[in-house]
């Protein structure tokens, strides 16, 4: 067992934002010059991604459920072993004939 949990999206959003506009509100304060001006600007920039991220992490976890390790009994493994169409077509256009015909889809 930890001593501090894990933080969740929401702490992380959150702690990127507030380091974003304190950033921000210190440069536009300060007005630094030089190389220090571009090197806090380049972090300002890491730390607003790095707040749009979390944001965006934190809404999608808001909904978010558990998703099975292994598929349900019964369920068929997804086909086509990660080759699309395309990928297919370019190797031998024959086989996207003879699948989509197998398939019932026709060519015209």
């Amino acid at each position: 067992m930890r001593l501090f949990p894990k933080p969740d999206a929401r702490f992380r959003a959150a702690v990127a934002t507030l380091a974003t506009v304190a950033l921000l509100a210190t440069m536009l304060i300060w007005r630094p010059d030089g190389i220090l001006a571009v090197v806090l600007a380049l972090v300002l920039v890491l730390l607003a991604m790095t707040a749009g991220v979390a944001v965006t992490a934190a809404r999608e976890s808001r909904g978010a459920t558990p998703t099975a390790a292994h598929p349900p009994p019964g369920q068929p493994l997804p086909g086509g072993y990660g080759v699309d169409a395309d990928t297919l077509e370019a190797l031998d256009p024959r086989a996207v004939r003879d699948s989509r015909s197998v398939n019932g889809i026709s060519d015209r």
